[in-house]
């Protein structure tokens, strides 16, 4: 419950509640187990026929649930009680179940696009693939925990599944500890807690959701850790809710004035008075403390309009069951694979780092042209550190320092910096400039250049832009017969660099087919890492599930994993970042592959995978097709200013081996 809006009757509510049901059904009898009636349309609460998936028990499609027994905590007499409910501690425990509609999963809502500092054409997002049929697996056991019985009605009509158990603890730290053994009693496999809170937090307001990060106990001990929030607050965002993240203290009394203030200085961003107890019982199942905000410093308790706060936190409190019986249906032990290599490669690590030295130099602002590579994170980051990112360079003052990415540019792009007297810091990635150097060779000796690769790319109109009436893009096979070229005899091919190397292949084959005198680079133009990270994703196909690429959707060689992966037959997803992973996916499965595109910062990986060992016991491996040892020297414009290269230098190409 929370620290705030409660009714004032409910507390000398009993201990722990589990509402009857069936009010008719007799009392058991004392000292015996507790007893999960049949379902009660009129009950506030959610109704329970986990017995029937336990050995030994039943209950066929339209007869009444098989009952779940609850052993009275030991040293705890039972007695039976008008309302068809146990005794326990001088406290009622009962059992109560209501009419909800059976759910198939989350809402299908798409994840919101990253904000990026430069708009930029994202790749085609490939066609998705029929999930992987995952082996049967026993539906995780729900418990979910609430204080009062107004919580209880909104959380049982909110879509939680229908077998739910549901446990009304009473109010404060003290009686939760009494029901946390009623909880951990029903042997669950997913605890949740849900109900109203107080905000502590600056940002935070009335109507917003808190999901625990860890559950924290008056006096600053951490109760649990709930590493899987990430993953269940992105459900909830796709529901157009707002959530945070972040730790929720409980409290033996309500928190006002300067004991709020305290405890908002120690980081905590929400106040309970229940989470922390039933925490505490929960052992090593997964545990969710969902809370919806009624009252914050700037809106406090005894305000006028605490009623209608509260009415709209149990509104909220409405639309919080699919979600998390997405979370508990996601429950359960996996394997996680991870690809080697992933995340950040050479070329990338040093454009960042050309940017930050570039800011340690001349100071902010420092100008970059589009994004430095295509990563919302890395852009966001650097953009708080003083980088101002601009589509073009007429946005650039006269005079100015500019960065260009590491995708490259055309001739025309660097006639106009210097028109404008712009300070050039050249980020291009050295596998890229090798590209427009084969692209100015090529056409100088009359060559017809077909260059192979995606529209709208940044690297690729760079390219273009080298001889734009010698070199034509063809996109895929099926442009190959359409081209028209001056003289057949001198065709010479080059690549985008984050192509899939199959698909090139094929366009590669209808330009031989088509040309036979036609010629390709005199080395590879898709980069090693490119390569590396399809090879290594491929490794880890052979063996999961599931498949997730952390990156951005701009992000060509990104999505050219999960175009990979869903070739090979495995369902495989994008995510920008783990708030992106949608619980359904992982519903029934037990191997997860993990890699991230080239321009992905490494964090996001281990972020993902801390999630995903939340849900239960994880393994985490890793699939290798060998170690980069590729590193760059930095522009010649910041070792002339005495900086240092980070990045030791060594001859542009690959160093994998397999």
């Amino acid at each position: 419950m929370s620290t705030s809006a409660s009714s004032g009757g409910e507390r000398n509510a009993p201990d722990a509640v589990v509402t009857p049901a069936d009010r008719t059904a007799p009392a058991a009898a004392a000292g015996g187990p507790a007893v999960i009636p049949a379902q009660d349309p009129a009950s506030p609460s959610v109704p329970s026929s986990a017995a029937a998936r336990r050995p030994g028990a039943s209950a066929a499609a339209g007869t009444t649930p098989a009952a779940l027994s609850l052993a009275a905590p030991e040293g705890l007499a039972g007695s039976a009680s008008g309302r068809g409910s146990v005794g326990v501690g001088g406290g009622a425990v009962g059992v109560a179940t209501a009419a909800v509609a059976p759910v198939v999963g989350p809402a299908a809502v798409g994840s919101p696009a990253a904000a990026s500092a430069a708009a930029v054409q994202a790749p085609p997002r490939p066609a998705e693939p029929a999930a992987t049929v995952a082996g049967p697996r026993r539906r995780a056991r729900l418990v979910v925990a609430t204080a009062l019985r107004f919580e209880a009605m909104a959380a049982g009509r909110s879509g939680l599944p229908s077998d739910t158990v549901m446990v009304r603890t009473g109010m404060g730290p003290d009686k939760a500890a009494r029901a946390a053994r009623v909880v951990r009693q029903a042997r669950p496999d997913a605890v949740a807690i849900v109900g109203l809170s107080g905000g502590l937090a600056s940002g935070i307001k009335p109507g917003d959701i808190v999901v625990a990060s860890e559950v924290r106990a008056a006096d600053g001990s951490v109760a649990a850790r709930c590493a899987s929030a990430p993953l269940l607050a992105g459900d909830l965002r796709r529901l157009g809710l707002t959530v945070h993240v972040g730790p929720i203290v409980t409290v033996a009394k309500v928190a006002t004035g300067d004991e709020r203030t305290r405890l908002a200085a120690t980081g905590a961003i929400a106040v309970d008075m229940e989470s922390a107890s039933i925490a505490a019982g929960v052992g090593d199942a997964p545990f969710a403390a969902v809370r919806v905000i009624v009252d914050t410093a700037d809106e406090p308790l005894g305000r006028l309009d605490l009623v209608r706060r509260g009415v709209l936190g149990l509104r909220t409190m409405r639309r919080l069951g699919l979600p998390i019986g997405a979370w508990a249906a996601a429950v359960g032990r996996r394997t996680v694979l991870l690809a080697e290599p992933r995340a950040f490669c050479a070329g990338v690590e040093r454009a960042i780092e050309v940017v930050e030295r570039a800011l340690e130099i001349h100071g902010a602002p420092v100008y970059v042209r589009k994004q430095i590579v295509h990563n919302s994170h890395v852009v966001a980051d650097l953009a708080a550190r003083g980088a101002v990112f601009v589509e073009e360079l007429d946005e650039v003052p006269a005079d100015a320092t500019v960065v260009f990415s590491a995708h490259g540019v055309a001739p025309a792009v660097w006639n106009q910096a210097d028109g404008r007297r712009l300070s050039v810091i050249d980020a291009t990635c050295p596998l890229v400039e090798k590209v427009h150097a084969e692209a100015r060779r090529f056409t100088s000796r009359g060559d017809t250049v077909l260059l192979i690769g995606h529209s709208g790319h940044e690297e690729v109109d760079g390219t273009l832009g080298e001889a734009p009436e010698r070199i034509q893009l063809v996109q895929s096979p099926d442009e190959v017969d359409s081209l028209d070229v001056p003289d057949p005899e001198r065709v010479t091919y080059l690549m985008q660099t984050t192509l899939a190397m199959d698909e090139a292949e094929e366009v590669v084959d209808a330009l031989k087919e088509r040309f036979p005198a036609i010629v390709g680079p005199g080395s590879a133009d898709i980069c090693y890492a490119t390569s590396n990270r399809q090879n290594a994703v491929r490794k880890v196909a052979q063996e999961a599930q599931l498949v997730l690429v952390v990156g951005s959707a701009n992000s060509a060689n990104s999505v050219r994993l999960v175009e990979v992966s869903r070739r090979d037959g495995v369902a495989s997803h994008l995510v920008e970042n783990v708030g992106d992973v949608k619980l359904a996916w992982l519903d029934g499965v037990e191997t997860v592959g993990i890699s991230a595109g080239a321009s992905a910062p490494p964090s996001l990986v281990e972020e993902l995978t801390a999630a995903l060992s939340g849900l239960g016991a994880t393994d985490v491996t890793t699939r290798s097709v060998g170690t980069e040892t590729v590193a760059f020297h930095l522009p010649k414009e910041l070792r002339r200013a005495g900086i240092t290269p980070a990045t030791s230098a060594t001859p542009a190409g690959s160093d994998a081996r397999s």
